[in-house]
Order: C-alpha cells, then sequence, then structure tokens
C-alpha cells in the first residue's frame, strides 16, 4: 500500500481538509498570503514552498516505485520534508517561532472537528484556498497575541507548518521535538537589522566609483552563521565564486558539494544541480537568459517569466552586488515529468470540452 493511501485510511479531519487542498489551492493561498506576510519572510515564505513542491512528492507517493522513480528524476541529497521537520524552515525569520506556531497548529489539529464549520467544495480551488488562508491567519495571529509579536513576523513559517502536517502526517510532526535550529545570537536579531544586512553592498573604498571589473562582492549562504560568506567578482557567477571558498571540507558536509558551499556539476544549466534561493539582491543579479528561463522550468523549480525571480541556478546569476542566498539540500530534474503526467488529464478535459 502506498504512503497516499495508508495516509488516507488513518487520516484526522484536520489531515483531511489539507489533503484536500491541492497544488493548485496552495499556489492560490500562497499568493493571497504574501501581503500578510513582513518583508522579512515574503521572499523566503516563497523560496520554501518551492524547495518543497507538493507535486513532486505526490508523484513520489503515487509511484509503484518511488526509489527507481527518484533515480528517474536524477534525485540528489534530501528531498524529503519528513526528514527534516524542524530544520527545514530556519532561513525564515519566524523560525524562531517554531515550538509555539508548531504547537498551535497541533492544538488547531485537535480542535478541529469542532473549529471547523465551513462546508467546502473541494473541486471550487478558490473557496479552499480562502478556508486555507484564513487558517493560517488564524493561527498566526493567536500565536502572535500570546507571544505579543507582530502577526505579520509568523504567516509564513505558519503557511510552512501546515504544509509540513500535509507532507509528513500529523502523527510525525506531533513527534519531532520542537527545535530551533539557530543559536540565541542569531535569534535575537531583529527584523529590521535582517534587512538592512541584505540591502548592504560591500565598500569599494575611496575611490570605488571608478572600479568595475574589479569590484568585489559578498555572497552569504547561511544568514544564521556569520562565517558562511564567501567574495566573488563583479559579474562574476554566484557558483563560480562559491569554487573559491576552502574554508570547510565540504564534500564530507555534502556529496554534492565538490567544490565550495554551492553543489555544482555542469556550469552551463545542464543538470540543475546548483539551484539557490535568493533572500536578499535578487536585483542586484543579472537578469535571467534564455537558457537559464527554459532549464529552470524543465528542471521543476520555478515557473515564472520574471527577470529577477527568487529561485535562480548560480552557474549562471552573474552578480553585480552582494546578495544573500539559501541552498536548498537536493535537486533534480522533474518539471518536464510532472508536466508530462498531468498532459494525459489536460487531454481529456479538451475533448470532453469539444465534445460538450
Amino acid at each position: 500500500m502506498s504512503t497516499s493511501v495508508t495516509r488516507a485510511v488513518a487520516e484526522t479531519p484536520f489531515e483531511g481538509f489539507l489533503n484536500n487542498c491541492d497544488e493548485q489551492t496552495w499556489s492560490a493561498t500562497i499568493a493571497a498570503l504574501v501581503p500578510s506576510i513582513h518583508e522579512v519572510d515574503k521572499g523566503a515564505t516563497q523560496i520554501w514552498f518551492a524547495f518543497y513542491p507538493l507535486e513532486l512528492l505526490r508523484a513520489l507517493e503515487e509511484a509503484d516505485d518511488a526509489e527507481k522513480l527518484a533515480k528517474k528524476l536524477l534525485l540528489q541529497g534530501n528531498y524529503y520534508l519528513k526528514d527534516q521537520i524542524d530544520s527545514s524552515h530556519k532561513f525564515l525569520y519566524g523560525h524562531r517561532y517554531w515550538p509555539q506556531v508548531k504547537q498551535a497548529v497541533e492544538r488547531r489539529a485537535g480542535e478541529w472537528h469542532r473549529l471547523q464549520s465551513v462546508s467546502l467544495d473541494q473541486s471550487e480551488t478558490e473557496v479552499c484556498a480562502t478556508a486555507l488562508r484564513d487558517q493560517i491567519l488564524e493561527v498566526a495571529r493567536e500565536v502572535g497575541a500570546a507571544l505579543k509579536v507582530d502577526p505579520s513576523l509568523l504567516v509564513g513559517i505558519t503557511a510552512a507548518a501546515f504544509m509540513t502536517v500535509l507532507q509528513v502526517g500529523l502523527a510525525a510532526f506531533k513527534a519531532a521535538p520542537d527545535n530551533i535550529q539557530i543559536d540565541q545570537k542569531h535569534a535575537k536579531k531583529s527584523p529590521a537589522q535582517i534587512l538592512k544586512e541584505r540591502a548592504r553592498d560591500d565598500s569599494q573604498g575611496l575611490l570605488g566609483f571608478l572600479k568595475t571589473v574589479d569590484k568585489k562582492w559578498t555572497v552569504v549562504f547561511d544568514e544564521n552563521d556569520d562565517a558562511a560568506k564567501y567574495k566573488l567578482n563583479n559579474f562574476q557567477d554566484l557558483a563560480w565564486g562559491a569554487a573559491d571558498d576552502r574554508s570547510r571540507d565540504w564534500l564530507a558536509i555534502d556529496p554534492r558539494r565538490v567544490e565550495g558551499p554551492i553543489p555544482v556539476e555542469c556550469r552551463s544549466a545542464s543538470c540543475g544541480t546548483c539551484w539557490v534561493g535568493v533572500l536578499g539582491g535578487a536585483e542586484k543579479l543579472a537578469a535571467v537568459g534564455t537558457r537559464e528561463s527554459k532549464k529552470i522550468k524543465e528542471f521543476g523549480y520555478i515557473d515564472t517569466d520574471q527577470s529577477k525571480p527568487l529561485i535562480r541556478l548560480a552557474c549562471q546569476a552573474q552578480a553585480e552586488g552582494a546578495v544573500s542566498i539559501v541552498i536548498p539540500p537536493w535537486n533534480g530534474v522533474f518539471g518536464k515529468y510532472l508536466k508530462a503526467k498531468k498532459q494525459p488529464t489536460a487531454e481529456k478535459e479538451t475533448e470532453q470540452e469539444t465534445v460538450n
């Protein structure tokens, strides 16, 4: 029996509600929530949801042989959220409130049969998305009131908590130890401090305005580690600059990291190994070129026509200023597979419309 079928048999009412919210519903929900998320976590929340796509998990759950499919999709690293319940979102500012948010979601799940009064037709994505959005906002407000914290700082992490329940199941979610994955020093930073650090560019000295190719920029790849940064030259791509970082035994940390903190194999946008999320400074990276735009959609990381999106291929993203990035714990090539998987359904719907 597949994981998804097992969950369906034993699911709680809260899980039943979440399981009826499909990929379209979640996309609509996150889009609706973005205006309610504090600036410090606006991009981070969208990046988190790109890092843990529900559609890919569904494909793995429905496969006769998940391991075989993972090999076919060239998945490397840790792509299951169930193994990272407490740590997947440590790059969100809201992560410092994870224990309280997690406990609030658990309470909401336990009281769901009493709280849920809306009868939903789950074929109506808009209705389901509204209900999901409202539930996330209610939990964020509840935790915010208890902690005397601006709810906008909690909306992103609460949305991540809801999605985590959906992907791992309520029992596993509850079993996770509620650990915060950042130290006290970084946990004390204010949103304003972090935003200021993301916006800061390197000083080029008194004659910096005369420099062109000689300019140097700092790339931060973990905002919760003061040593997690490297320098690169003006117009150098993020992956090339990372390759010069010899500060740690990267291969021992992650077998995908053969040279520096960013996993890389090809340097030509062919493998998809080097995808990253841009927390700060997306506007200071060169615009996406035709090849990167095409390949990043094929890989399945993001489907957008934005010239400077939050998800980039590090081997193609050339820096024109200091940036802050987050490196996902896995990579793969699944976009074309998921698109093809949808195709038969789309064709059937078109045929049905023609008949009608």
